[in-house]
């Protein structure tokens, strides 16, 4: 391409697709969510490459313009993105463009989709342990007249809360702009999806205490069913506090 023509993503893909060092084309982003897609949307791709493979479009490394973001990996890499990390909501949701592995390449997505059970285990433990603490945080602050402290502790408990509920469900917990429409399309079980974001968004803003109360009782019946009564007994009787009064 010279500086003429534009790099565009469907020339990638057709020159990726002609590629045998290529063994998998992933797209993520917002145009791997139907409905999210604005005008200001790129196409952010993985290209993945056959171990040891050498080829041209190594080139393309770290391209990036408005129509196309490129990552360029090999197949080795590609198994460890997000494991764990950031990038794993991204490439649980992506899409299979190209998979020249018989669905391999859909494999590897597939089980970055899935927590196994030891570490969603471990993990919601942990965020169980801090939901409370900023929960326990905002309604001291609260109580002593701490409006912003209380605030911004419910605010940061939220944060915690959606990990615990996704670990849970042994899910890595989708980014803020996909929150919703993740929830539409895989509710999370046992929980209203309408109740948990009006909470989720009220509690976010104003920190209101009765409300997080209310909201934490159900937490807490949900973490004993996953088997985290020990991470909630640990705190003793501050529990009185977070506890609908």
């Amino acid at each position: 391409m010279t500086a003429q023509q534009p790099f565009t993503y469907d020339a990638l893909v057709e020159l990726a697709a002609a590629d045998p060092a290529v063994v998998g084309l992933v797209l993520k982003g917002s145009r791997a969510h139907d409905g999210m897609i604005t005008r200001h949307s790129d196409h952010d791709l993985y290209v993945v490459l056959a171990d040891d493979a050498t080829t041209d479009l190594t080139r393309f490394a770290g391209h990036r313009t408005a129509e196309l973001d490129l990552v360029i990996i090999s197949l080795t890499e590609f198994r460890a993105a997000g494991m764990p990390g950031f990038e794993r909501y991204a490439l649980a949701r992506a899409h299979v463009v190209l998979d020249r592995l018989d669905g391999g390449i859909a494999r590897i997505l597939a089980d970055k989709a899935r927590l196994d059970a030891d570490e969603a285990f471990q993990s919601a433990s942990g965020w169980l342990d801090a939901y409370a603490n900023s929960l326990y945080r905002s309604i001291k602050n609260h109580r002593d007249g701490q409006a912003l402290a209380a605030r911004l502790d419910a605010a940061d408990s939220i944060r915690f809360l959606l990990e615990l509920l996704f670990a849970i469900d042994r899910r890595p917990r989708p980014y803020n702009k996909y929150l919703e429409w993740e929830l539409a399309r895989h509710p999370l079980p046992g929980w209203d999806t309408d109740m948990l974001l009006r909470a989720v968004d009220h509690i976010s803003a104003t920190g209101d205490p009765s409300l997080q109360r209310h909201l934490f009782a159900l937490v807490e019946a949900a973490a004993r069913e996953a088997g985290h009564s020990e991470v909630l007994e640990a705190w003793g009787e501050d529990l009185d506090l977070m506890r609908p009064q």
